[in-house]
């Protein structure tokens, strides 16, 4: 996927380091957006605070998180660049790596390092992958100034804010005070949703379960089977695929020889995903006999949908697709024509959408605050924590941010086909 470039966003051509870089802000005000409230503080009124993005600018996410960073900006300019009476700045860094053409554990690493030097920010937004806020989440937190806030627009997996795997999630947050948040629902919900369609839509009975061997596509692949199990769907295989092989032809054998009559895929698109997509096809035939399934790890990517072999592929998203955010018009509708008419075409998927959701929470909690880092996260995680109402949410309802946890109230879940070259919305799948 091609990367695009919006005035605020700078990629830099080396892969062994993340890169960063600032937009102008603006002076004028606005009382429009979350950013309504007045600070708390006194001291730090009016000075100018930088707010991060963290997302992977290259790889097959690369459109998709460009498409973020622009949705964002626009957003920005669109409220005067203001939370409260802080003037606000917009700085991005680049998670992935030329080479892995995907997030990357080192950058992740650099970037955490990098947000708690950079005196002027005071909250990041991301990251896109559950892995790489794993790694980047503890350092955050361990800021002396701090906790530094992160408020993530796709992470899903439960891990993070919520018991999963053991020593989760205190691992993350060695101080004891909680400093991540997001504005989309888990991969409890979302496999529970997947396996409930996958029961009483698609009627499967036998299904083979793939992981990407990483954080989200382990949670999301486990959240999937044990629901699918409770759901009387039978797992005939689980197993992992590695990004680096040229074929998954003897997996899908695997398939074959069991009966499946279901494939779900959990993992991201970029770990090679579109070669599994033909794969699958070539070894288990098109996607109405022998379902595909997958979750919003591949979602959102326009190769993925330039392939004939994901025609009729079906997949969840921990959401609502762009079509569901803008029907009712308001803020969501404003920025979608804003972008059309800037960019000239849609954005990537609805993640840039959730991007701005995660920056309403960031702004709201600014413009309560005293301007500083702590100040920023307390804002989010004491007292009855950050609410952006309806009638100003990208999302179309009210996001609520529980002080404690971190998560939101949503518990939306889409499912799509893959239909003509796009994803179609099919249903809002109710998740227990």
């Amino acid at each position: 996927m091609a990367v695009g470039t919006a005035a605020a966003v700078v990629l830099a051509g080396c892969a062994s380091k993340s890169s960063s870089s600032s937009s102008p802000s603006s002076s004028a005000a606005t009382s429009g957006g979350a950013a309504v409230a007045a600070p708390s503080g006194g001291a730090a009124t009016g000075k100018t605070l930088t707010i991060s993005t963290d997302l992977p600018l290259q790889g097959t996410s690369a459109g998709q998180s460009a498409d973020t960073n622009k949705m964002i900006q626009l957003y920005l300019d669109q409220i005067g660049n203001k939370a409260g009476n802080y003037s606000i700045k917009l700085k991005t860094y680049d998670d992935s790596t030329a080479a892995k053409g995907a997030w990357d554990d080192a950058a992740c690493a650099k970037n955490a390092t990098d947000h708690v030097a950079n005196a002027d920010e005071v909250a990041v937004m991301g990251t896109f992958n559950s892995g790489c806020a794993k790694i980047e989440v503890p350092v955050l937190n361990q800021d002396t100034t701090g906790p530094l806030l992160m408020v993530s627009n796709a992470n899903t997996n439960p891990g993070l804010t919520k018991t999963w795997d053991t020593g989760e999630p205190a691992k993350y947050y060695p101080t004891g005070k909680r400093n991540y948040a997001r504005v989309v629902t888990t991969d409890d919900y979302q496999g529970n949703a997947a396996a409930s369609f996958a029961a009483s839509d698609l009627k499967v009975k036998k299904c083979f379960v793939l992981n990407d061997n990483q954080t989200y596509g382990l949670g999301v692949a486990k959240a999937f089977s044990t629901a699918a199990a409770k759901a009387g769907i039978t797992i005939v295989g689980s197993e992992s695929w590695d990004a680096k092989q040229p074929s998954y032809t003897a997996l899908f054998q695997q398939a074959k020889s069991k009966g499946a009559d279901c494939v779900y895929l959990g993992g991201i698109y970029d770990n090679n995903g579109g070669q599994l997509i033909k794969d699958k096809v070539a070894v288990l035939g098109d996607n109405t006999a022998v379902k595909l399934m997958a979750p919003d790890g591949f979602t959102g990517y326009k190769d993925l949908l330039a392939l004939s072999q994901s025609a009729g592929m079906y997949l969840t998203f921990a959401g609502l697709t762009t079509d569901q955010l803008v029907s009712g018009g308001g803020p969501a509708a404003k920025l979608i024509t804003a972008f059309k008419t800037k960019y000239g075409a849609d954005p990537n998927g609805s993640y840039p959408l959730y991007g701005v959701a995660a920056v309403q929470v960031i702004l709201a909690a600014i413009a309560k605050s005293d301007g500083t880092r702590k100040g920023v996260t307390d804002a989010v995680f004491s007292g009855s924590g950050i609410t952006i109402p309806k009638a100003e949410s990208v999302t179309g309802k009210d996001i609520v941010i529980d002080p404690k946890a971190g998560d939101t109230s949503a518990k939306d879940i889409t499912v799509e086909l893959v239909k003509g070259g796009k994803e179609t919305f099919l249903k809002a799948q109710a998740v227990n």
